[in-house]
């Protein structure tokens, strides 16, 4: 496994593999990897001759007193767990060798109207641009995304299919600790005590999901997961919402395919999970 720092150094490898006809998966991660990375790092090395995990911390989709200079990062750890699963490359590079005096971005109108594109504006302005270029410098046959940030898996299959870039996106399931929490690098943050109160975001979702699947009203559904997550009192809920999958538009019914949501502040790490449900 090779760790690479230079776009050109990296396009001339898998350049090479390129012509030799071999497929590339594409991993694009911000690092500090945990199993959730694992498992999209799996997928790839089943589906593809060649793995790149990109582990680069995009300073574009953080906003002003986010958490770009505190965001945990650990190169190292990183590289033993993709050289374990059988990565490739690592590409690993400084913001000076993405952005070198940027003036172009990749933005997206509508499905990042709600949810994170509303409460982090911006943020998918920096994600869209990142995953053009990732897509861009790496020539991806496939890229593997996990469906915990499904607003972002959403919005990225927009952009592929706006911009004709030729690339499969795959979503890949939420994975989860024993007790239920969908595994996040930001689950780093948490306080012992915090770690115990972060159960109630899987506590909700699991209960939402049992009462929509049984017949319940939308309005039904997002107030008793409300409830489960307000009786936490080191929980502060930043939105939960029901919206349609592709579109990522509220709904009021689960007549299609829905996307039920929660962002959730437990101390300073505000924590995603959700739950798909097809109609």
């Amino acid at each position: 496994m090779k760790i690479v720092k230079s776009i050109d150094e990296l396009r001339t490898y898998l350049g090479e593999a390129k012509n030799e006809g071999k497929t590339i998966g594409l991993v694009p991660t911000m690092g500090y990897l945990h199993e959730g990375h694992a498992s999209l790092i799996k997928s790839a090395r089943k589906d593809n001759d060649i793995v790149v995990v990109s582990i680069f911390v995009n300073p574009t989709q953080f906003g002003e007193n986010e958490d770009l200079d505190s965001y945990p990062r650990d190169l190292e750890a990183d590289s033993k767990i993709c050289e374990k699963i059988g990565a490739d490359f690592i590409f690993a590079p400084e913001a000076s060798e993405m952005y070198k005096n940027a003036k172009t971005f990749v933005d997206i109108e509508d499905l990042s109207n709600n949810l994170c594109g509303t409460k982090r504006p911006g943020h998918f302005r920096g994600v869209c641009t990142v995953c053009t270029k990732l897509f861009n410098i790496t020539g991806a046959d496939r890229a593997y995304f996990g469906q915990k940030d499904a607003q972002q898996v959403a919005i990225i299959k927009k952009v592929v299919k706006d911009l004709n870039i030729p690339i499969e996106i795959i979503p890949c399931p939420i994975v989860r600790e024993e007790d239920g929490l969908a595994m996040s690098s930001r689950n780093a943050y948490l306080t012992d005590e915090q770690r115990i109160a972060a159960r109630c975001l899987s506590r909700a979702i699991f209960k939402g999901e049992e009462l929509a699947k049984n017949g319940a009203s939308v309005k039904e559904v997002l107030s008793t997961m409300e409830e489960i997550i307000s009786s936490e009192k080191h929980a502060k809920i930043d939105y939960i919402s029901a919206v349609d999958l592709e579109t990522m538009e509220d709904v009021d019914n689960f007549d299609g395919d829905r996307l039920v949501a929660i962002a959730v502040f437990v101390g300073k790490s505000r924590l995603l999970d959700n739950f798909i449900l097809r109609g």
